[in-house]
């Protein structure tokens, strides 16, 4: 069984940080790709930053947390990180892991982790 574990959410004023993490555990090899979404009230959920690591190694990023967030993966603890720096009201949401993998091929989901921005 695979299981995700996230933590680092909290409440912070705008400009302030906060760094995610997701730790993935269990029977799961070839791990191909790791990102963060989100979901604010009344919205649906959308990506924010994303690790690809097949041939190479690429980030992406949503525009609007881009020169904010950085996402960074530790392939030895099977762990990916969000910081956000400089965060936004707007960034208040609930933030999710997602890892997918080759072996087994598989779409796993974290349980969520909220960060509000706010004064």
């Amino acid at each position: 069984q695979v299981q995700l574990v996230e933590s680092g959410g909290g409440s912070v004023q705008p400009g302030g940080s906060l760094r995610l993490s997701c730790a993935v555990s269990g029977s799961i090899s070839n791990i191909y790709y790791m990102g963060w979404h989100r979901q604010a009230p009344g919205k649906q959920r959308e990506p924010v930053a994303s690790t690809v690591s097949i041939s190479s190694n690429t980030t992406n990023y949503q525009d609007s947390v881009k020169g904010r967030f950085t996402i960074s993966r530790d392939f030895a603890k099977n762990t990916v990180y969000l910081q956000m720096n400089s965060l936004k009201p707007e960034d208040t949401a609930v933030y999710y892991c997602n890892v997918r993998s080759f072996t087994p091929r598989g779409d796993y989901w974290g349980q969520g982790t909220q960060v509000t921005v706010s004064l």
